[in-house]
This record gives C-alpha cells, structure tokens and sequence, in this order.
C-alpha cells in the first residue's frame, strides 16, 4: 500500500505528475486564499513546456480572441488582426475561478478539448458550494486544497528527472486491465464522468515514466486513484459478507494476469486520501450547489462587467463603443467612397456599450410564531432560519425578518446584513397566539416592493402550519382570514416576488399547497425534518 502521510508529500506528487504531461492531464485547480502557502506553491511550480497566459474573469470576447488593431489598421491601410489570449497554446492561469461566468467557462473548456493547452485555476472561495464551475472542474485531473495547511519548505521536483519522464511517457504500455482496473473503481466511486478513469490512467503513466517502468503497477494505479479519482468520489463502498454456503471454500485472490490485487486496495488508498467528512459536503455541493448568492442579471448602460455591444442609437444616456463602431464601418469603406484619411461612418454603424450587473439578493424570512405553529416545532424552524441567516451574511445577501402572531405582523429585523442582530430578534421571538397568515404575507409584499425598487431581488421565505385565523382587519374568522391570504398571495404573485412556502405542520394542509399555487411558489412539506433538514430543502429552493 502506498502511503502518502504528510499532506504536501501528496501535494509535490501532484504538481511533478502535472509537470511530466500538462496537455493531457488538463490542468489542477489550487483551492486557497492569498498567502504564503499559496505563493509557496507558484513559486515551486515547474516549467510545464508551455508559454504561462494570465486570464481574469471579466475578460471580453475581443481581448479573448483575434480582433482587428484599428491604430495599425488605420495606420497600414488594410486590416491588421492582433491575436486574442486563447488563439495560441499555453498555460492558462485563471484567478478568483470560483466566480468564473458561465460563458467563459464554455469557452475555456472548448480550448481544453483541442488538447494543446492546460489550465491552473486559482480558486479563492470562501464557502464550500464556492467552486469552479463543473464545465471546467471536470477538464482538470488534479484538485490542490492549502486551506489548513501549514506552509513548509518547497522541495525540489527534479527537472532533470521530469524532462526524462517527458521522453519516456510515449513508451509505457497500457492493458486492458489497467483501463478496466480504474473505470470499474470510479464506478464504484460514484463518479458519474468518463474523464475521471481517464485521467486516471494518464496520471498512472506519468508516475510510471517517473519511476522509470514501462508498464503500469499496482502503485501507480495506487497513486492514480488517490490523486485524480478521490477528491470526485460521492461514496465510499464497503465489502459484504460473503454468504454462508461459499464460506467452506475459500475463494481464490482477485488478481490480473499481472498479478494485481482486487479493487478493494485502491478502494483503501482513496479512503486514506479523503479528510473525514469531506464526502457528505461533496455529495451536497454536487447535487444542490446550483446558485450563486446572487440576484439577478441586468443589463446596465454605465458599468458592470462588460458584454457584447449591440448597434443601437444614440440615447444621451448608453457610451458609444467606438471600437464596435469602427469594426461595423470598416468593411463598407469602398462601397462609401471614403476620402482618403477618413472614415465614413453612418448612424447604422453605431454600437453601444453594454455591462451587465447582478442585483443583490434580500430574503424576507416570514416565520409564523402562532400557538399552532409553537406546538408544531416552532424551534426547529428558528434554527434553519438561523443558519440560513448565517449562510446570507456569507453571500453578502440582505437579510430581513417578519415574525406573525396574535393580530398582526412586526418587522422583527429590517434589511440589513447585521448577522449578530438578526440572532437576537430570532432568539426573542416569542411563540403563541392566532396566525394573522394574510398580515404577514401582506407586511412581507410591502418589504418586497420597496426591495425592487431599489434594484434588488427580493425572495420570500414562508414558514408556518398555514392555519390561518385572522383577516386582515383583525376579524376572527377562518374563512375570511383564508380569502384575504389567498388574495394577498395573488397580489404578490402579480408583483413578481418570488417565495418559497416550508410547511411545518405535522401533517401537510391542503390550504397551504392551495396558498403555495396562488403564490407561484414551491410548496415544501417536512412534517418530520429537523432544522438541518429545513434547512438543506430551503437552500435547494432558494438556489434553483
């Protein structure tokens, strides 16, 4: 069994691996804050062969790819292209990747399929569903966390030995066992990706070439596995008894024709790779990390991150992208009998600048603190509200909260993103009383509008039994509280708030699934879940 005790032991194995075949592997991403260790780490990274290009998220297209040089245009009198920062191979280095846009993401993995280039992404994220987006993680063999690691002394990789292992790489034959060996393990894995085996088997052949072998052993598929197959595993399997009736007779060890031992070893060797815990919040991040913490997408005139231009007219308002403009123009000159010097442009030509902004994110947490809803855990629902809190204060989200009882709604907390008040007025909420439901839900439309006319996407977050009692003018009946709730649910529905309903009620009402459609909203029933439970099925409605 391969051991791997210290953790940058398996840190400078990665990076030699990733040095002897960079193309192939695809690249690694480095999760870790700016710091020494993090420096540590560039400082030590070997010459991978390739020419280092450095990318930042907010790149644009133009600056991406070819583009026309106006000045040399203008200059030479015929079109001169200046070549984008993806139209030669080389050795991306991706900062702040956890916050990498969709479209970059796409266009990065295109390069990365036509196998010249390799890809280092730096990511800084704070939170664990903070992570390159899957388009790219899925493209790179290796994963490097210095999150808890001490910083030590760099060591030396070898360059002599990585450019002999270079050379030798072509040689180192494969089997079909080997092949077999690894996407049977990642099965058992729960990897669901056809790249993780075969990444595996290319981060087999370069340990080998390192070792000096020609064919592959049991420790570099050892070594494979760990590094390349662990940190994608969703489940660990365990081995079953085998039944009574063929315990009499041994069975023969599972081995190839090369002698190798069955999978459970490399089954052990991811396991001794993995931190205790680390598969439940990887399992979490791969199947309801689907947001982002943010609001919405707008198109904004004046700043942003900047997107393609479109031709409009001028407005007084929007900047003129001259070189959009020019770009329209230039291929029409000869048709427009320009004067020499000149350039005819025409108000079709035009283009103007666009950027787009994401709105930031309230969520109006509306708890109903009633006698029924104190009977039905009322303390469970403060507790996932808390820790959704807590997750807003980490996303920078606003936060607000309304709490119902008796005869109407108080604003317990106003928008803000004091996380410290928040837990204070949660914990003094007091429980008991009737459930004014149409008082809350109208308390919590009002907060809501106000949120959007000042730019933000605001998401209600209802938690209650839905045994609505009280009207909205304070009456005590049943049937008209429940006509005043439905009807408010139908203005906010028209305002175009989104909400979320949680029914807390030990066992799920019809009138709150009724509630939930006029509202537009998910209708969520955890008659038995804990504050964890609330919370997890929250989130999963909430980043959807």
């Amino acid at each position: 069994m391969t051991s791997m005790p210290d953790p940058w032991a398996q840190v400078w194995q990665t990076l030699r691996l990733f040095a002897v075949d960079p193309v192939g592997l695809g690249g690694l991403v480095l999760r870790a804050r700016a710091g020494p260790a993090r420096d540590m780490f560039v400082a030590a990274m070997p010459d991978l062969g390739l020419p280092k290009q450095r990318l930042h998220r907010s790149l644009s297209d133009a600056e991406l790819f070819a583009s026309m040089d106006f000045a040399a245009t203008l200059s030479c009198g015929r079109p001169v292209y200046r070549p984008g920062l993806l139209t030669k191979p080389s050795a991306y280095h991706l900062s702040m990747a956890e916050r990498c846009p969709a479209e970059l993401a796409a266009k990065l993995a295109a390069q990365l399929d036509a196998g010249q280039s390799c890809l280092v992404a730096f990511d800084e994220g704070a939170d664990p569903d903070e992570t390159l987006p899957l388009a790219l993680s899925d493209r790179v063999a290796f994963r490097i966390d210095l999150t808890d690691l001490r910083i030590t002394e760099p060591r030396d990789l070898g360059t002599d030995k990585l450019m002999a292992a270079r050379a030798a790489l072509p040689m180192v034959q494969t089997s079909a066992e080997d092949i077999s060996t690894l996407v049977q393990l990642s099965t058992r894995l729960g990897i669901d990706s056809l790249r993780a085996p075969y990444f595996a088997l290319r981060a087999a052949r370069c340990n080998a070439a390192l070792n000096g072998r020609l064919s592959l052993s049991i420790e570099d598929l050892e070594i494979a596995a760990m590094l390349v197959l662990s940190h994608r595993a969703t489940c660990l399997p365990t081995s079953e008894p085998e039944p009574e009736e063929q315990a009499a007779e041994p069975p023969e060890p599972s081995t190839n024709n090369k002698g190798m031992p069955d999978q459970d070893v490399l089954v052990e060797a991811v396991r001794m790779a993995l931190p205790d815990g680390i598969l439940p919040s990887a399992l979490a991040q791969r199947t309801t990390a689907t947001g982002t913490g943010a609001g919405d997408s707008r198109i904004a005139r004046q700043r942003g991150r900047p997107i393609a231009p479109r031709r409009r007219r001028p407005d007084g308002r929007s900047r003129v992208d001259l070189i959009a403009t020019l770009r329209m123009a230039a291929p029409w000159q000869k048709l427009r009998r320009a004067t020499q010097g000149r350039i005819s442009v025409l108000p079709s030509d035009i283009c103007l600048k666009r950027f787009e902004t994401q709105t930031e994110r309230l969520l109006i947490f509306l708890v109903d603190a009633s006698g029924s809803a104190a009977r039905a855990r009322l303390n469970e629902a403060k507790g996932a509200v808390e820790h959704l809190l807590a997750r807003a204060y980490s996303h920078r989200d606003h936060v607000a909260l309304i709490g119902f009882r008796n005869s109407s709604a108080d604003i317990l907390l106003p928008p803000n993103r004091s996380l410290v008040l928040a837990k204070r007025r949660l914990a003094a909420l007091p429980g008991g009383g009737a459930t004014p439901l149409a008082d809350g839900l109208h308390c919590a439309g009002l907060m809501a509008g106000s949120a959007l006319k000042r730019g933000m996407t605001p998401t209600v977050i209802l938690l209650t039994d839905g045994r609505a009692n009280v009207a909205l003018d304070g009456q005590r009946d049943r049937n008209k509280a429940a006509e005043d709730a439905e009807l408010t649910a139908d203005w906010l529905r028209a305002s175009k708030v989104r909400s979320v309903v949680l029914d807390t009620a030990i066992r799920p009402q019809k009138p709150l699934q009724n509630l939930a459609q006029r509202l537009g909203a998910d209708h969520i029933a955890l008659p038995r879940s804990s504050a964890a439970g609330m919370t997890q099925a929250i989130e999963t409605a909430v980043n959807t």
